[in-house]
């Protein structure tokens, strides 16, 4: 190896190490609490060496979130090349368990989470967000050319239904031993392939009452739990500042202060509203007349209908990265008891013999990633009647991703 083959090694060499660093960073504390001293620190380097890489911490952030997208699309490259959309998805699905397998021997760098990039500024975001898009019509191209515009519609609900829910293994698979995620992975594609309803189970489920807000949050408080739940979930944690919450409600900084000692008591407050409001909107699935399939499907359909056409939609979870770490826990608590309150709702459907027998704590993650992804779908469902969107998307989860 020449000097110059070695001055480029190294450079290479210490790049990586700051984007691993930076990775780790901005899973933690979001792209809000990523700083150069704290990759230095982690890198063994001081912030000067940091900066001959990478000038601004944005260039720093972009090319951490360009290399997780190029590390995405690799996989997602890998799927293609299968012969049917059955064997594409497997292979999919079984490359990102592998992904995190090696992450969790240390094998692999860890990939950064994606829920920021709404939070850059251009030309940055556009990057990125161009970056996104093709790797997601490259996931939809996974279920074949469509045929008529309802086929669109439908494979672009099942491409995001997909991608979002490998997102999503990042929250509940460190629960599982890397001896188990064989036996995950499976589970998982079984949903995948059949959803959790039997063949032929017709949907007609019921509208349920979803409260705007609940107890203490009426009026103004409620004011700012809807202004801060929609900004997070269009821009991100970090673009959905004190400033814009409160032009968005022409109100002053004072006023906010006066309601909320910090921005993200505020987000902790969001986080709550919406896993109260899920929480009795499954109970009231629990009391409605039918049998525990018609239950749940009622549940689901009146979530849906919230995030796609309600004007107090639920607060995306992924804003939950930014969140400082003595917050985080409690918010997955809450997070865990929806999913555990799921879960239960199809262990009393398979008891009665209305759903299929399936993991009933892998399922209920499922509905929580493709129940929280719905929001991105807003203008897809707009295209179409409201109980049509609602319907098409659930067959997501009802009947999976490959029925006629």
């Amino acid at each position: 190896m020449d000097i110059d083959d070695a001055k480029t090694a190294r450079f290479q060499e210490k790049r990586e190490r700051i984007l691993e660093a930076a990775t780790l960073l901005i899973n933690r504390h979001g792209l809000k609490g990523l700083t150069f001293v704290d990759v230095a620190e982690k890198v063994g380097l001081n912030t000067t060496s940091v900066t001959y890489y990478f000038r601004r911490k944005e260039m720093l952030a972009a090319a951490v979130l360009h290399r997780t997208l190029d590390r995405i699309e690799t996989l997602v490259d890998s799927g293609a090349r299968e012969a049917d959309p059955k064997a594409r998805v497997r292979a999919y699905v079984t490359a990102n368990f592998e992904l995190h397998a090696r992450i969790l021997r240390g094998e692999d760098a860890p990939i950064a989470i994606l829920s920021d990039i709404r939070a850059m500024k251009p030309p940055l975001r556009t990057e990125l967000l161009d970056r996104y898009l093709l790797i997601f019509r490259k996931l939809r191209g996974y279920f074949g050319l469509p045929a008529d515009d309802r086929q669109r519609a439908l494979t672009t609900a099942r491409a995001h239904a997909l991608l979002q829910n490998m997102f999503w293994l990042i929250a509940w698979l460190p629960e599982y031993g890397a001896e188990d995620f064989d036996r995950a992975r499976d589970r998982l594609l079984e949903i995948f392939e059949h959803g959790f309803a039997p063949s032929g189970a017709r949907w007609a489920p019921d509208a349920l009452p979803v409260p705007r807000t609940t107890g203490h949050s009426q009026g103004m408080p409620g004011h700012y739990l809807r202004t801060a739940t929609e900004l997070i979930n269009e821009r991100g944690y970090r673009g959905a500042s004190v400033e814009d919450i409160v032009a968005q409600l022409n109100v002053t900084k004072g006023s906010f202060y006066h309601h909320h000692d910090a921005k993200d008591d505020l987000v902790v407050d969001c986080f709550k509203q919406s896993h109260l409001r899920t929480s009795l909107v499954q109970q009231a699935g629990f009391e409605a007349p039918g049998d525990s399939l018609h239950r749940i499907n009622s549940v689901i359909a009146t979530l849906l209908d919230v995030q796609f056409a309600g004007d107090f939609p639920l607060l995306r979870s992924t804003a939950l990265q930014a969140l400082p770490d003595e917050w985080r826990i409690d918010v997955f608590e809450q997070s865990g008891r929806v999913a555990r309150r799921f879960a239960g709702m199809l262990i009393d459907g398979i008891s009665e013999g209305v759903i299929r027998p399936i993991d009933p704590l892998i399922a209920s993650q499922v509905i929580m990633a493709t129940l929280n992804a719905a929001y991105d779908l807003r203008k897809w469902a707009s295209g179409m009647p409201g109980e049509e969107a609602v319907a098409l998307y659930a067959t997501t989860l009802t009947q999976g991703l490959f029925a006629d």
